[in-house]
């Protein structure tokens, strides 16, 4: 019985190996997915989410507008000329506002630049804040990434080559 567990594992595992490689080949036609896998912290998974998401980068006229899609933008109410501030509005894409923080807290680890803008906002607002900041930060960033159509500027050379490696396979 024990042998045919192990057998039902291993048939799993192939499988899993081949969708891998079927989602790493079509990852590989994607230009935008390799021009994603430049920015630190994202990786060939959370591109093609981010990719799936966000779609053709043409309907956002500007990056304020992805990041409100995103659920990213400062909730605003007004009355008059009161006008108060709140929280994120977490309306939009949910996946892309948690695939964005998770990527931004491996950036925060891993880039000087974001991590430096990390620094400086936690300091005055929070770690909760600045974690957002950054994430919104990396929104702007990916959208003059598509529409310019050129790689993160700060890239890490040496880890953006291992992150394209297994797409040349």
């Amino acid at each position: 019985m024990l042998d045919n567990h192990l057998s039902h594992v291993e048939g799993l595992n192939d499988q899993i190996m081949r969708v891998d490689e079927e989602i790493r080949r079509r990852a590989s036609l994607d230009e935008d997915v390799r021009l994603l896998l430049s920015l630190t912290g994202v990786d060939v998974y959370t591109a093609l989410l981010i990719r799936s998401e966000i779609g053709c980068i043409d309907r956002f006229p500007d990056y304020k507008r992805l990041i409100s899609w995103a659920g990213l933008a400062p909730s605003i109410h007004q009355s008059g000329s009161v006008e108060i501030r709140g929280g994120i509005t977490k309306q939009g894409s949910r996946m892309l506002r948690w695939a964005i923080v998770e990527a931004a807290w491996v950036a925060v680890r891993y880039d000087g630049r974001m991590r430096g803008f990390y620094e400086r906002v936690k300091r005055r607002r929070g770690s909760g804040k600045a974690i957002v900041a950054v994430a919104c930060k990396m929104l702007k960033v990916i959208w003059f990434m598509l529409k310019r159509r050129e790689p993160y500027q700060s890239r890490n050379e040496r880890r953006y080559g291992v992150k394209l490696k297994p797409l040349k396979r």
